[in-house]
This record gives C-alpha cells, sequence and structure tokens, in this order.
C-alpha cells in the first residue's frame, strides 16, 4: 500500500501537472465554410479535371464529391463537383470569374456554378388544372423548404372554390391565383406568358393542356412536366387506363422537359411500382397518383441542385 501511496503522490510531477498556472491561448472561431456547385459540360480533352481541381483548390476551396462522365466514342465530357469554400477568400464575382475563363479554355458548352447559400432561389410558376395532387405537393414541399425555390403564381384552367385548400393555402403564403379558362380555339398563351415572364423555369402539375411551339420558343426557358405513365409507353391521354387494359406488372410515372412534340422531351426521373391482376383501374389511378408525387418533387431537386445536364437531343445526364 506505501508504494502505491507513493506512486501516486508521484504521478502529479511526473507528467507535469505541478501546481503551476496554465493559460490557454484563446482561438478565433473559423469562418463558416459556404457550399458551392459546380457543372460543365464540354467536349473532352486532357487535363480537364486537373484544371477543374485546381481552379477550385487555387482559391483555397475543397472539393467534397465529383462525378465525371465520358460517353463512349461521344467526345464529349461532363462533371459536377461538390465543394466548399471560404467566402472571404473566394468571392462570389470573382468565383464566376474564374469559372467563365475555365469554360473558355475549354470551349464549354455549359458551365454553371450555385452558391446556394449567396444565390438567390430559382422563380417559378406552377401550371395545374383539376386535379390537385402534385400541385398540392409541391406547395407543402416549397412550405417545408424541401424544394429549394420561390413559387411567383399557380395558374390554371380550371375555377377553385375560395374554401378550398389550395385557395386557403395560396392566400395565407401571398402566392398569387390566377384563373385562365380556356377553350380549343384560345389557350391563353398570350396572358400565361405575360405572367411567366420573370421566371427561371416553369413546372407542369398535371396541366392537361398542350403548349405550343410558339409558346416554348417565347418563354424560351426549361419546362417540366409530370406524365402519368411509364414513358416512352401509354402517351397522351389516360395512360392508367391503356396500362390496366394491357395488362401491366409495372406502373410509372415520368418526368421530363417538356418539347415540342407530346410526351417526346429529354426525361429526368422515372419511378415505377408493382401491380397485380387484383389491382382493378381504381388501384392503378391510386398508386400513379403517389409516384407523380415523389417523381415529379424528386426532378425538381434535381434540377435545382444542378444535377441534370443535356445528352444528345433526347437524353439527359442525372448526377
Amino acid at each position: 500500500m506505501s508504494v502505491v501511496r507513493r506512486v501516486c503522490s508521484m504521478f502529479p510531477q511526473v507528467v507535469g501537472f505541478s501546481k503551476r498556472n496554465i493559460s490557454f491561448k484563446t482561438l478565433d472561431p473559423p469562418t463558416p465554410l459556404a457550399h458551392g456547385i459546380h457543372v460543365f459540360y464540354c467536349p473532352d480533352a486532357v487535363g480537364i479535371v486537373a484544371k477543374l481541381s485546381d481552379c477550385i483548390a487555387s482559391r483555397g476551396g475543397n472539393i467534397l464529391t465529383a462525378d465525371v462522365f465520358v460517353p463512349e466514342n461521344k467526345q464529349v465530357f461532363y462533371s459536377r463537383s461538390d465543394f466548399v469554400f471560404d467566402p472571404a477568400k473566394w468571392p462570389r464575382a470573382q468565383m464566376e470569374e474564374d469559372f467563365l475563363k475555365l469554360s473558355q479554355t475549354f470551349n464549354a458548352m455549359r458551365s454553371v456554378v450555385r452558391v446556394p447559400a449567396l444565390d438567390p432561389k430559382y422563380k417559378i410558376a406552377v401550371l395545374a388544372s383539376k386535379q390537385d395532387h402534385c400541385l398540392v405537393d409541391l406547395l407543402h414541399g416549397w412550405q417545408d423548404g424541401r424544394l429549394p425555390v420561390d413559387i411567383t403564381c399557380v395558374i390554371s384552367n380550371h375555377h377553385r372554390a375560395s374554401n378550398t385548400h389550395v385557395i386557403r393555402f395560396l392566400e395565407r403564403h401571398g402566392i398569387p391565383y390566377h384563373c385562365l379558362s380556356t377553350t380549343k380555339e384560345d389557350k391563353r398563351e398570350r396572358e400565361i406568358l405575360e405572367l411567366v415572364q420573370n421566371t427561371n423555369f416553369l413546372i407542369l402539375a398535371r396541366y392537361m393542356q398542350v403548349l405550343s411551339r410558339n409558346f416554348l420558343r417565347s418563354y424560351g426557358n426549361d419546362v417540366i412536366n409530370i406524365h402519368h405513365g411509364l414513358l416512352p409507353s401509354f402517351k397522351g391521354g389516360h395512360p392508367s387506363k391503356q396500362a390496366f387494359e394491357a395488362g401491366v406488372k409495372l406502373i410509372g410515372a415520368t418526368s421530363h422537359f417538356v418539347t415540342e412534340e407530346l410526351d417526346e422531351g429529354p426525361i429526368i426521373e422515372q419511378m415505377v411500382e408493382r401491380v397485380s391482376h387484383r389491382d382493378n383501374l381504381q388501384i392503378f389511378v391510386q398508386k400513379s397518383e403517389n409516384l407523380e408525387k415523389q417523381c415529379l418533387r424528386s426532378a425538381i431537386r434535381s434540377y435545382c441542385e444542378l444535377r441534370v445536364l443535356p445528352y444528345e437531343e433526347k437524353k439527359t445526364v442525372v448526377f
């Protein structure tokens, strides 16, 4: 016991914790880092990845993830980089200039950088017809912060009473609602263009009108649609009924870019669910509606996170 007490009494001196004043230097809190995203689409060449990495690292940034796609025999290069950086050391304007120089070096067809915490959210308008399920899901996703967008207005070709859930929600959050009744002769596209002129892209949340070539060219920005079928099968109207009558075992939903050809635009997202001979048409429709909400929400999020790039004429790269 005496040996143990002696060792214990010596221990503070051995390890240096004697009765002396110890001062600790107070460190300044680290500067919070910002998150950036950069996507690149250019002719393939040697050294692109190295130059991209150097562009970020030379300004003190650090790449967290990097995705690269070089399709076989196509001579094109795609990449998406997530990185963190110190805004004090790499101002937003300087970042834009640095990536612009890089795009000019490699003759890029597309080079986009976003800093979600600093850049404005995408402004969108939502077009919907009579059915509410996709529209309501988008509104709640926006309210919960799951969709990084600002909804400028909702446009519909169907009247909604003032006591409906959609109208009460829009009024509560100050989102304008425009009812533009359409006919075969007048799709009210001129009025729609006036309402959406300051938006970054449009969402068709089960909008059951075909947008004309003139509208798409006049608008000029992307339009994302949700189709309640697994394209390229069951195009046009009543795809759930078509699938039911065909006896399929999988049904799906497809989110795609709108082009001049009906239901032919490049696909962004698709989701499927099993069905069986025991399911009637109503169950087909219910399952389809659940898929539509998830599929459209995922497509919008991917688009806002710069995960979607054009690939050939009718395809997309989705990182």
